[in-house]
């Protein structure tokens, strides 16, 4: 960056980016809990009080990589294309291999959303609070879209309650699978404790199978017990 101070939108525009990026490479290395203002503003070469020009707080400036993720997660997802000749059970299956295994492989956005309640939606403004939730609002929509398309037998209802039990499951899974050292350690010394471990991909694939076979099966039932006409 040429610039030492942004005096133009598009300066302005590529401090932002530089920040969120710099943020970013942080959560490579350590997780949400660990990334501290003073460290970012070290490593993109500003004061504090320099990067809260750009953004009011540490949890702003996470919230607005959280939207971004999520944004770069769903882009992925959209370009899977439908099993068109398998069975629903198996459209399904797939789907939720799909979502495991992308998520599985997008640690700082997994990181992200276990610590959105807890950490990132404190100590913000009422209108970063307003911004954020519709961005998230926007994502489930497209989530709910991209899952209608591997099984519209869903529909919108079922969909919307796959999404939200899917990311649910993903949030505290991300959290449970992260054993700490002496856990690790403790795993290590007992094939019986080892077995405990969860495995972040394999939990969250099986519950949004499950999650999804359950919810076929009642929407098959409300089907079947609909007056005949």
């Amino acid at each position: 960056m040429t610039f030492q101070r942004a005096r133009t939108d598009e300066q302005r525009s590529q401090r932002r980016r530089q920040i969120l990026d710099t943020a970013a490479a942080m959560l490579t290395e350590m997780p949400v809990a660990r990334l501290s203002l003073n460290e970012l503003s070290r490593r993109v070469g500003l004061a504090k009080a320099n990067v809260m020009r750009y953004f009011e707080s540490r949890e702003a400036i996470l919230l607005d990589l959280l939207d971004t993720e999520i944004q770069d997660w769903i882009a992925e997802l959209e370009r899977v294309r439908p099993s068109g000749e398998a069975t629903v059970r198996e459209r399904g299956d797939r789907l939720a291999d799909t979502v495991a295994t992308s998520l599985a492989r997008r640690p700082v956005l997994c990181d992200l959303l276990s610590a959105q309640g807890s950490v990132l939606e404190h100590n913000i403004s009422t209108d970063i609070g307003i911004r954020h939730k519709h961005a998230a609002r926007q994502s489930l929509e497209t989530l709910v879209q991209v899952t209608l398309r591997h099984l519209p037998e869903l529909g919108a209802g079922g969909a919307a309650a796959l999404v939200e039990s899917t990311l649910l499951m993903a949030m505290t899974a991300w959290q449970c699978s992260r054993p700490s050292e002496a856990m690790l350690a403790a795993y290590a010394s007992d094939p019986a404790l080892a077995a405990m471990r969860l495995d972040f991909t394999d939990l969250v694939r099986r519950t949004t199978a499950v999650t999804a076979s359950g919810l076929l099966a009642r929407q098959a039932e409300r089907i079947d017990a609909r007056p005949a006409s």
